[in-house]
């Protein structure tokens, strides 16, 4: 079914709020996973409400965190999470990265034991807004063999870049350092599909096109998605002194417990590095550029990267949010969680 934008952000809000979450935090967990099902990532949407209820309701994210952001360097901060909810946290950091690199030229800002933030195209958005550019980072489960190897170590580990232009458009990069992501693989499933024998694993290591006998994941490109993983994985977790690789707790291990993961956001202000007018005008060409670049069969044109989540976004803001009805339902309904997660095996359904 198709829900508003409004009605649904709304309706999220309101069932996290239930669960346990002040007003404040919930407000930012609404509004980033509005936008993850607005841009159609609908893996990191409403889908997501009800684990996130279960966990809060659990004691496995803080309601009431004392949230503490140590400016580290002139150009470097640390916010201390507590255990508290990923949404909010990561916002925060980047808001204080912003302030940051508004001052000084760039910003890196880390963010330590927090929960799963969701879709990171929100956070590098928040700088893009301000015309600044922004990478964004974080730890996932361990779902992924490194290259080479026949069982998990490294997670998902996604890794955002956004930067702005003059006409407005905002050039948005979000991906995980797998080749496919996990919902594809339950989608095949639902649909009694093979799975390309590029995507993931089987208990020995070896390629499987039967996604009920996935394993694990496979990173993009073999070593350079490895490599990749393992940047975000430094990064976002040795660095802040977290724990790392496979140290990194499951969601589904204990939902009673904090996640203790980390975030880094890296913000540059192209005005200490030239003309920023300059650098907007040369990104808007760039866009229309590659517009004007003849298409490859099956394809009608070039699009930049986050174009489709755009033209996405405009469609359903007319249109309405395509949400499942078992979960609209859910959301409509009085119950705050089902107890479905709780020590659920991740490659079980």
């Amino acid at each position: 079914m198709r829900v508003d934008k409004v009605k649904l952000k709304e309706l999220i809000k309101n069932k996290i709020n239930r669960a346990g979450l002040n007003e404040e935090h919930a407000e930012v967990v609404a509004d980033v996973l509005t936008h993850a099902d607005l841009r159609g990532i609908h893996s990191h949407g409403a889908m997501r409400v009800e684990y996130y209820a279960e966990r809060i309701a659990k004691g496995g994210i803080n309601p009431n965190p004392n949230i503490k952001f140590e400016k580290t360097g002139p150009a470097s901060g640390v916010l201390e999470a507590d255990g508290g909810v990923g949404h909010y946290m990561a916002k925060k950091a980047m808001e204080e990265a912003i302030k940051m690199a508004k001052e000084v030229g760039v910003a890196v800002v880390g963010v330590k034991n927090m929960s799963h933030s969701g879709a990171l195209s929100y956070f590098v958005q928040q700088a893009a807004n301000e015309q600044m550019v922004a990478l964004s980072m974080c730890q996932s489960d361990p779902m992924v063999v490194p290259f080479g190897g026949a069982e998990p170590y490294y997670g998902t580990n996604p890794i955002a870049f956004a930067a702005p232009s003059s006409s407005g458009d905002n050039i948005i990069i979000d991906m995980a350092t797998t080749v496919q992501a996990w919902g594809k693989v339950l989608h095949a499933r639902s649909k009694n599909e093979s799975i390309p024998d590029t995507w993931a694993v089987d208990e020995n290591g070896e390629p499987t096109t039967d996604p009920f006998k996935v394993k694990a994941l496979v990173p993009i490109a073999g070593p350079k998605g490895y490599g990749l993983m393992m940047m975000v994985d430094v990064l976002s977790g040795i660095l802040l002194g977290l724990p790392f690789g496979k140290h990194v707790s499951s969601m589904y291990e204990d939902l009673t417990a904090y996640r203790k993961l980390g975030q880094l956001h890296i913000v540059i202000n192209p005005e200490f590095f030239g003309d920023k007018q300059v650098f907007l005008d040369k990104v808007t060409q760039t866009i229309e550029e590659l517009h004007e670049i003849k298409p490859a069969k099956g394809f009608d044109r070039v699009m930049y990267p986050g174009e489709p989540e755009i033209l996405r976004s405009k469609a359903y803001e007319k249109d309405g949010i395509e949400i499942v009805d078992d979960i609209y339902e859910y959301l409509e309904s009085d119950v705050i969680h089902n107890n479905n997660y709780d020590n659920k095996d991740p490659f079980a359904k």
